[in-house]
């Protein structure tokens, strides 16, 4: 896809400088308001003039369309922000006399709650043994990291040698819209890591000057592709299910932190969430915990 120009262009400049949106949202949008441009008979490039003839009904309309066509409920709530997001934004700029999209509003969303292995799971999985190959030590240095961390798969590729600090036991995260944050580095992934620096990483023979932490055989950063069919590979070998992957370990991590009763502003913060209400969904995950509390402290229960 060519890069946006006209009126989509310019949004997505305001989104990317304005907003601080990562990279991968801003594709998304500009993939879900170009087709809603198409569906509108108005060319993607046009300039925000061609914006102004939009009336509320006609975006009523294509959005039933998009319901009744089984569209997923994921997919149906990005377009429409998306197209909510677009629209305000030419209003507020001066560019449309009224925002069309203004009363449309999204449908209580279905609460969809996060998979996470057991404990026990867990604890098989990062402990599975092999030869101390470059890929093994490497590999386990990974799931350490993504399961004790609570990483999503982008901010594992993304860290850089010096994201971890052992002397403050911290790991330097840049997460979603380049915010970044430090998270606790338990001693099991610092052992791991430690050992991946001293005896894997300098195998994969760096590029001059890569700054990558984990890397793949031609001395580059390893891509989110590699990371997944790592997990995939170890999930197989520890008999887990087959649908586990790098986010399955991030709600793993989240769910045994509110089993063993850490704060849930805690775990927001650690997660990177900007919104307590994301990080809410793990006390459903979590509701028999929940109940032993009010069974044990509760005098009425």
């Amino acid at each position: 896809m060519a890069p946006a120009s006209g009126a989509i262009g310019a949004w997505l400049g305001f989104l990317a400088y304005e907003r601080g949106l990562a990279p991968r949202t801003r594709k998304a949008y500009e993939t879900d308001v170009s087709a809603l441009a198409r569906d509108l008979r108005i060319d993607p490039g046009a300039p925000a003039a061609a914006w102004g003839r939009v009336r509320t009904e006609q975006l009523r309309r294509r959005f039933a369309r998009d319901r009744r066509a089984g569209l997923a409920e994921s997919t149906r709530a990005r377009r429409l922000v998306a197209a909510k997001s677009f629209f305000a934004w030419l209003r507020s700029e001066g560019e449309i006399p009224a925002d069309p999209a203004a009363v449309l509003v999204q449908a209580r969303r279905t609460i969809v709650l996060p998979h996470a292995i057991t404990r026990e799971d867990a604890e098989r999985f990062l402990s599975l043994s092999g030869p101390a190959t470059p890929d093994n030590v490497r590999d386990r240095a990974l799931t350490e990291i993504l399961y004790g961390c609570g990483l999503r798969a982008s901010e594992v590729v993304g860290l850089t040698l010096d994201s971890v600090r052992f002397d403050e036991g911290l790991v330097r995260v840049r997460g979603k819209g380049g915010k970044v944050r430090l998270v606790p580095l338990g001693s099991r992934a610092e052992e791991a890591l430690k050992a991946y620096l001293a005896d894997s990483r300098p195998t994969y023979r760096p590029a001059p000057g890569e700054a990558a932490l984990f890397l793949g055989p031609r001395g580059r950063g390893i891509s989110r592709p590699t990371l997944w069919r790592i997990v995939k590979r170890r999930a197989r070998m520890a008999r887990l299910p087959k649908e586990v992957s790098p986010h399955w370990l991030r709600h793993s991590f989240a769910t045994h932190l509110l089993g063993g009763g850490a704060p849930i502003r805690a775990i927001q913060e650690m997660l990177g969430h900007a919104d307590i209400g994301t990080t809410q969904v793990y006390t459903h995950v979590d509701a028999g915990r929940l109940a032993s509390v009010v069974r044990r402290f509760h005098p009425r229960a």
